[in-house]
């Protein structure tokens, strides 16, 4: 994948793409605003996520313990997996234990981050996705753009066409003659899903929360093809991040409120499965948790960035998001676009890679993102503190330990820049004389910069030089009379 800016300036000329997430993200933000309103006390709920969230990362040792034994105490079994290749390597070899070569899955952001699909593939095993939009991603053979609607940059007619030249390369073929009405899609999908449902006897999930004092596993979604999957296998296997777990029931409803509202803005969500362990009578007869790191720890010690962490993927902050609605998110290169992929992806992988260093500057700093987050993630706070590692470097965890982390290459010039204008503003004399010159040469300035600086003002042009300093409109206008400190003076300058 190239750096953000040169996948986005790609993405932003396919206008039927910005057409397509124009429309989709309009109108999911429209309902999530009306659904949100109803509730009176939605700022304490969003304060209490943010609360039990942080609560449990700063014991996240004891609850990951807790639940372990809990989940053990139930019949399952507890896999730790430090990082993506071991988690990988760990499923692979759970599913050729059972023999099969074929498992279904429900969505998990998790196994698209590790890049499950394409390990099991590797290994002879194929996966076949079971949520509507996924299942739409896979058979065209295309990549998720959003967390909460994978094919949300594709429309009715793409996803027509999609099923009748793909659908029969996976299992069932597509009715004749399918038209692009919603219920004729869906009712496609659901034949070539249930054959596979039926026949799976390994299912692969993620979850949405695990409760530690129980060892509950709980996923939502909006279609039951979720508990299909959870319920018809003879084995289940769950790859989750160990940032997902609750301490409590108690803790779960917080969050069974805000995820809902924030995400499909409904008032209850419709398909909520949990399970704990196995039972000889109903679901699973094996059961299998992989708890994920892959970065997770060396997140957890940065004190700016593990706010990220909160996240339950609830995707409104793409939804708001400015450059997500024009750029897609293709353009972030990874399994989490939009603001909360440019604040989480560089922490999970580092940022010495290109795309990785581009990340965080994938934003305009609104802050609409903030604004609608139900855990309250300070999305713009943790994009500058990310811009400020790209740039000096500095000390990072790394894979469990603490090192000093190199600058991201390219940035040189903008280090110089920013040194160059820290000491103009110590020295206030110079900073006036500077000012001064500006001004009076002002007609001769380019509206794009040469060299270095061309990166910059390749996308915005120079902002205009005043006539006059703001410090010598008020020498003149105030100096000497004695009214700097007075209520007049201050009326003025705001």
């Amino acid at each position: 994948m190239p750096a953000f800016p040169q996948a986005a300036d790609a993405s932003t000329r396919n206008t039927q793409l910005r057409a397509n997430l124009r429309h989709a993200t309009h109108t999911i933000r429209a309902k999530r605003a009306t659904a949100v309103a109803e509730l009176d006390d939605w700022s304490r709920l969003r304060a209490a996520g943010a609360a039990i969230k942080d609560r449990t990362l700063r014991h996240l040792d004891q609850y990951l313990e807790q639940l372990e034994s809990a989940v053990t105490a139930a019949g399952g079994q507890v896999h730790w997996a430090a990082d993506a290749d071991e988690a990988n390597r760990i499923v692979t070899e759970l599913v050729r234990a059972t023999g099969e070569r074929e498992v279904v899955k429900v969505k998990s952001m998790a196994t698209q981050e590790i890049g499950l699909n394409g390990a099991l593939a590797t290994a002879g095993i194929t996966a076949y996705e079971t949520d509507l939009a996924e299942l739409i991603v896979q058979l065209g053979d295309d990549l998720p753009s959003h967390i909460l609607v994978p094919a949300i940059h594709r429309n009715r007619g793409e996803i027509r066409d999609i099923f009748t030249e793909k659908m029969s390369q996976w299992g069932r073929p597509a009715p004749e003659g399918l038209t692009d009405a919603p219920a004729d899609l869906a009712e496609a999908a659901r034949l070539h899903l249930r054959e596979k449902f039926l026949n799976a006897k390994v299912g692969i999930s993620g979850a949405n929360f695990m409760v530690a004092e129980t060892g509950t596993l709980v996923v939502v979604e909006s279609e039951g093809n979720g508990r299909m999957c959870l319920t018809l296998p003879e084995t289940l296997i769950s790859v989750v991040g160990i940032e997902k777990v609750v301490p409590t029931f108690q803790d779960l409803e917080v969050f069974l409120q805000l995820l809902p509202r924030s995400s499909t803005a409904e008032r209850m969500n419709p398909y909520t499965s949990t399970w704990t362990g196995t039972t000889d009578a109903d679901g699973p007869r094996a059961f299998h948790l992989v708890l994920l790191d892959n970065g997770r720890t060396d997140t957890l010690a940065d004190t700016v960035g593990r706010q990220a962490l909160r996240c339950i993927r609830c995707s409104a902050c793409l939804n708001v998001c400015p450059v997500y609605e024009r750029a897609g998110g293709h353009a972030y290169g990874s399994a989490y676009p939009g603001p909360i992929g440019a604040i989480l992806t560089p922490q999970l992988r580092g940022t010495q890679s290109e795309l990785d260093a581009s990340l965080p500057y994938a934003s305009s700093l609104c802050g609409a993102c903030y604004e609608v987050c139900p855990v309250a993630i300070d999305i713009p706070e943790i994009l500058v503190h990310l811009r400020e590692r790209v740039v000096e470097g500095g000390p990072a965890s790394v894979r469990g330990t603490r090192t000093v982390i190199k600058p991201a290459k390219g940035h040189a010039a903008e280090r110089a820049a920013m040194r160059a204008a820290r000491w103009a503003l110590d020295h206030p004399r110079l900073l006036r004389t500077g000012q001064r010159l500006a001004s009076r040469t002002r007609r001769f300035h380019p509206r794009r910069l040469p060299g270095p600086g061309r990166a910059w003002s390749d996308t915005r042009e120079l902002p205009k030089v005043p006539e006059e300093s703001f410090r010598d409109w008020w020498q003149r206008t105030r100096g000497g009379s004695g009214t700097g400190s007075g209520t007049e003076g201050r009326k003025n300058t705001t």
